[in-house]
C-alpha cells in the first residue's frame, strides 16, 4: 500500500481528492507515546466527505439546572475564544486555591449548551490522561463513520477522528478535566480549525500550551441564592433562612460544588442548615439521590490528594500539617522541621500549589477552609494515637513560639501571625490529644494576649486549658479553679455572662470549699462573680458582694495591695452604676490616687481609675474636670496601650460622650464612628461594647437631626441586643429607650409613647425607682405626653421625676434644674389651656405647647 508523509502538528492536510486517492494518508496521535497511524484510502475519502449531522456532540449533561452567579464567566469565555480563535484552559484563579469543585466542568458544559448553535459539532472528551483523550476521540469516529469504526483498531479511529477535524471546521473540543498540560500539545497544534476548551485543576503548565482563564468562587449572594434554591426547591424562604444559608455557604467557601452537594442532601433529608454546618466534615462525604457519590467534595480531593501522593509524599505531609493551622497567611518558615532541607520544603508546596491545593501570599502559605475540614474530619476517623498531621502541627507551634519576656525584644507582628495558628490548633485538637508542652504554649499565648487586652480571641485557649486540667489534674485542683476563672474572665469579657456567672459561682463554691473562705484565690472569684453581676444589672447581688469583697481584701492582704485597689474600683463601679455617685465619687478618687502611688502614673490600671473618675465627673454635670481628664487619659492609653487595645477604646467613647454633652457634635460624632469600628473589628459585632458604641453612634446622628441614619441603625440593634442580651438587660433598656426617643424627633409619638411606657416599666423592675436611667425615662415619658397634648398624665410625672432628682442628684444639677423648667412649662401651658381665649386666638393645648 502506496503512503503518504505523516501528517504532524501543524502540517495541513492533504490538499484534495486526488492526492487522497493517491495512497494513505499517516495521522499523528498520543497515547501512551507519540506515534503515526496509518490510515487507508477508503478512510481518508469517508474523513473529508462525511458532514456531521445536525446537532451532533456527546454533551454528558443537560444544562437546565441551576447554574447561579457564572453569566459573567460565561461571557468571558466566549470573549476569549472568539478574540483569539484558538484554545482556552479553564483553571482555577490562584486566589482561590485552586479547588477541585470550583466549578471548572460546569462552566465548560454550560458554554458548550449555551453556544450550540454555533457549532457545527462539539465532543466532550474525559482527559485524564493520554489513554482517555485518545479513547474520546476514538468514540467521534464511532459516531460520524461507524461503518469503517466497527472494524478499526482505537488508534485507527483517533487517527481518522483527528484527519476529519482538520477537514472539517467550526467544531468545538472540550478537553475536561486535564492532568497534564503538555497532554495536549500535539492536538492544539494539529487542529486549529474550532475552538478548544480544557478544564484542569492544574494553574501551572500552561504558559506555553494555551491563555487560560481563572474562574474564581462565587460572589456570598449567588452562593446563599444557590442554597435557598435548591435545598428549599426554590420556595420562598424566612429571613432565619437565609442567615443560615449565608452562614453555611461561607463555612462551605463559596464553592460551587460543594454548595450543589449540600442543597441536594438538605432538600432530600428536610436537614437544617445549622445541623448540616456542625457536621459539615461528616457531611461532605455524603451524596444526595441524582449526586454521583463519586463527585462529593471528599472524592474530588481524594483523587487529586491521590495524584500529589505520587508525585511527592511529603506535600501530603505538609498539606496534613496545615489543616491543623489557621487557612490564611502561615510562614514558610514554621514549616522547616517538615522537610529534611529548604529545596525538599519548597518542592513538595510547588506540588501542592501546582494543583491549586495552596496558595502563596509573599512568605506565607494558605489553604482552603474546607480542604481543612475534610482532612481534619478523614484524620479523626483513622484509629490512631495520633491522628494525621497533628504531631506535627503541633512541633511547628512549639518551635515557633515567641517570646513574651520583657527583656526578649519580640515583634509584635510576629506574635500576629502567630497567634491565629496556635487558636486554630486548639480548636481543631480533638479531646485527648493535647500535650503539656501544648498547654503551656497556650499559656504564654493568653499571657500576651491578655497585655494586649485581647482575652476575648484567647477564649478556644481558655477552653482547651480547663479541659486538659480537668481531664489530669482532676476538678477542684487549685491549677483547674485559676484555669476556670480565667475562662469565665474570658467569657464576661466576651459579654458572654450567661456562660460566666455559672463559672464564677462554680470557681468561688470550689475555692471556699479547697482554699477557704479567706484565701486570695478566692476573693479573686468572689470580686469577679460580684462584677459579673454587676454587668448583669444584678445591683442588689452585686453591692453587697464587692461590699463583703473589698473588707475581706483589706483584712487579709492590705488597704493597697493591687486585688484590693482592683476590689475599691469595681465597688466604686457598682455604686456609679446604680446612680449613687455619692458613693462613687470618693471611691474613684481615693483609688485612684493609691494607684498613683502604688503603681504608677501609667499603669493600665491607674489608667482605668482615672478613666472611671472622669466618667463619674461627667455624669455628675462636672465637664470642666471631666474632659481634661479625659483628653489626658486618652492620650495616656494610646501611647501606653495602643490605639486598639478596649481600654483605649473605652477612652475613646467617653471622652466622645463628653463633647457630646459639651454640644460638640463636631468632635463627637467623628469619635463615635472610629470607635464603632474598631470595637466591630477588635470585638465583634454583637459583643456588648459594640452594641453600646452602635447605639451611641446612632444617638450622635440623632441628636444632629439625621434621622434617616440614626432610626434604622437603632432598630437593628436594638434587635441585636434582645437577641443577644436578652430582654431587660440594662444595655437592652438603653436602646429601647433611644429608638423611642428617634420616633419622638421624627413626630412618630404613636410609636414612641409606648416604647418609653415599656422601658419605664421595665427600668424601674430592674434598675429601682431612683436609678439615673430611670429617671430619664420618666422625664422623658412626661415630655412625650407633653408633646401628645395629654398634660394629665405628663405634669404628675414632671413633679414626681423632680422631687426624685433633688433628692437623688441635688438641687442645683443640670439635670434637675432642667426638670425643673420642663414642669413649669408644662404647668404655665395647662394653665393656659385653661384660660378662656380671647376672639381670634384659636389656640389649642397642643399648639401652645
Amino acid at each position: 500500500m502506496t503512503g503518504a508523509d505523516p501528517l504532524l502538528p501543524g502540517q495541513p492536510a492533504a490538499a484534495g481528492k486526488q492526492s487522497i486517492a493517491a495512497g494513505s494518508i499517516g495521522v499523528a496521535i498520543s497515547g501512551d507515546g507519540a506515534r503515526v497511524v496509518m490510515l487507508p484510502p477508503e478512510a481518508v475519502r469517508w474523513a473529508q466527505d462525511i458532514p456531521a449531522p445536525p446537532g451532533a456532540g456527546n454533551l454528558p449533561g443537560s444544562a437546565s439546572g441551576l447554574f447561579l452567579g457564572r453569566d459573567e464567566e460565561l461571557l468571558q469565555l466566549r470573549d476569549l475564544l472568539s478574540g483569539q480563535g484558538e484554545a482556552t484552559a479553564v483553571t482555577q484563579t490562584r486566589a482561590i486555591h485552586g479547588l477541585g469543585g470550583v466549578g471548572k466542568s460546569t462552566l465548560a458544559l454550560h458554554y458548550a449548551h449555551r453556544y450550540r448553535a454555533e457549532y457545527a459539532l462539539v465532543w466532550w472528551i474525559t482527559a485524564e490522561s493520554p489513554g482517555q483523550i485518545t479513547a474520546g476521540l476514538a468514540d467521534l469516529a464511532g459516531r460520524l463513520c461507524p461503518q469503517w469504526a466497527v472494524s478499526a483498531g482505537l488508534d485507527e479511529r483517533a487517527a481518522w477522528a483527528m484527519l476529519w477535524l482538520q477537514w472539517h471546521p467550526g467544531w468545538l473540543l472540550v478537553f475536561d478535566n486535564v492532568e497534564d498540560p503538555d497532554d495536549l500539545r500535539l492536538y492544539l497544534g494539529a487542529l486549529t480549525g474550532g475552538h478548544h476548551v480544557a478544564t484542569s485543576r492544574k494553574a501551572t503548565g500552561w504558559q506555553a500550551i494555551a491563555p487560560t482563564m481563572t474562574l474564581g468562587l462565587l460572589d456570598p449572594a449567588a452562593s446563599a441564592d444557590l442554597l435557598c434554591a435548591l435545598a428549599l426547591d426554590g420556595c420562598e424562604h424566612s429571613a432565619k433562612e437565609r442567615r443560615q444559608a449565608e452562614a453555611l455557604a461561607r463555612d462551605l467557601g463559596y464553592l460551587p460544588l460543594a454548595l450543589e452537594q449540600a442543597g441536594a442532601y438538605l432538600h432530600q433529608t428536610g436537614t437544617e442548615m445549622d445541623t448540616y454546618r456542625q457536621r459539615l466534615g461528616l457531611m461532605l462525604t455524603r451524596a444526595a439521590d441524582g449526586i454521583n457519590q463519586e463527585r462529593t467534595i471528599a472524592r474530588v480531593w481524594d483523587q487529586t490528594l491521590t495524584a500529589i501522593s505520587a508525585r511527592d509524599p511529603l506535600a501530603v505531609t505538609v498539606l496534613h500539617t496545615l489543616a491543623w493551622l489557621a487557612p490564611e497567611d502561615l510562614p514558610r518558615t514554621l514549616l522547616t522541621d517538615l522537610a529534611p532541607d529548604p529545596d525538599a520544603l519548597d518542592e513538595a508546596l510547588g506540588v501542592l500549589h501546582a494543583y491549586n491545593m495552596v496558595t502563596f501570599s509573599g512568605p506565607g502559605v494558605s489553604v482552603h477552609r474546607l480542604v481543612q475540614t475534610v482532612l481534619l474530619a478523614r484524620a479523626q476517623e483513622i484509629p490512631s494515637t495520633s491522628p494525621l498531621g497533628r504531631q506535627e502541627a503541633e512541633q511547628t507551634i512549639l518551635h515557633a513560639l515567641p517570646s513574651c519576656q520583657e527583656d526578649v525584644p519580640t515583634s509584635g507582628d510576629q506574635w500576629q501571625r502567630f497567634i491565629p495558628h496556635v487558636i486554630a490548633l486548639a480548636i481543631s485538637t480533638p479531646p485527648g490529644h493535647t500535650s503539656d508542652d501544648a498547654i503551656t504554649c497556650y499559656g504564654t499565648t493568653t499571657d500576651y494576649m491578655t497585655q494586649q487586652g485581647q482575652e476575648v480571641r484567647a477564649t478556644p485557649l481558655y477552653e482547651a486549658t480547663l479541659a486538659q486540667c480537668e481531664r489530669v489534674l482532676g476538678d477542684t485542683h487549685p491549677d483547674t479553679l485559676i484555669s476556670r476563672n480565667d475562662l469565665a474572665v474570658a467569657y464576661r469579657a466576651a459579654g458572654d455572662l450567661q456562660r460566666a456567672i455559672p463559672l464564677f459561682e462554680a470557681t468561688l463554691a470550689q475555692r471556699e470549699r479547697v482554699l477557704g473562705d479567706t484565701h486570695p484565690d478566692t476573693l479573686i472569684s468572689r470580686n469577679d462573680l460580684a462584677v459579673a453581676y454587676r454587668e448583669a444589672g444584678d445591683l442588689q447581688r452585686a453591692i453587697p458582694l464587692l461590699g463583703t469583697a473589698l473588707a475581706q481584701c483589706e483584712q487579709a492582704l492590705g488597704d493597697i495591695h493591687p486585688d484590693t485597689l482592683s476590689s475599691r474600683n469595681d465597688l466604686a463601679r457598682a455604686y456609679h452604676s446604680a446612680g449613687d455617685l455619692q458613693h462613687a465619687i470618693p471611691l474613684y478618687e481615693a483609688t485612684l490616687a493609691q494607684r498613683e502611688r502604688v503603681l504608677g502614673d501609667t499603669h493600665p490600671d491607674t489608667l482605668i481609675s482615672r478613666n472611671n473618675l472622669a466618667g463619674a465627673y461627667m455624669w455628675a454635670g462636672d465637664l470642666e474636670r471631666a474632659t481634661p481628664l479625659f483628653e489626658t487619659t486618652l492620650a495616656q492609653c494610646k501611647r501606653v496601650l495602643g490605639d486598639t487595645h478596649p481600654d483605649t477604646l473605652m477612652s475613646r467613647n467617653n471622652l466622645a460622650s463628653a463633647y457630646r454633652r459639651a454640644g460638640d457634635l463636631e468632635r463627637a460624632t467623628p469619635l463615635y464612628e472610629t470607635t464603632l469600628a474598631q470595637r466591630e473589628q477588635a470585638l465583634g459585632d454583637t459583643h456588648p461594647d459594640t452594641l453600646f458604641s452602635r447605639d451611641i453612634l446612632a444617638c450622635a446622628y440623632m441628636w444632629a437631626g439625621d434621622l434617616k441614619r440614626a432610626a434604622p441603625l437603632f432598630e437593628a440593634n436594638l434587635a441585636q441586643c434582645e437577641r443577644v442580651l436578652g430582654d431587660t438587660h440594662p444595655l437592652t433598656l438603653t436602646c429601647r429607650y433611644d429608638l423611642a426617643h428617634a420616633y419622638q424627633s421624627a413626630g412618630d409619638l404613636e410609636r414612641a409613647i409606648p416604647l418609653f411606657e415599656a422601658t419605664l416599666a421595665q427600668r424601674e423592675r430592674v434598675l429601682g425607682d431612683t436609678h439615673p436611667d430611670t429617671l430619664i425615662s420618666c422625664y422623658d415619658l412626661a415630655q412625650a405626653y407633653q408633646s401628645a397634648g395629654d398634660l394629665q398624665r405628663a405634669i404628675p410625672l414632671f413633679e414626681a421625676n423632680l422631687a426624685q432628682r433633688e433628692r437623688v442628684l441635688g438641687d442645683t444639677h443640670p439635670d434637675t434644674l432642667i426638670n425643673r423648667a420642663s414642669a413649669y412649662r408644662a404647668v404655665q401651658a395647662e394653665q393656659q389651656s385653661n384660660t378662656p381665649a380671647t376672639e381670634g386666638d384659636g389656640r389649642s393645648p397642643r399648639s401652645a405647647d
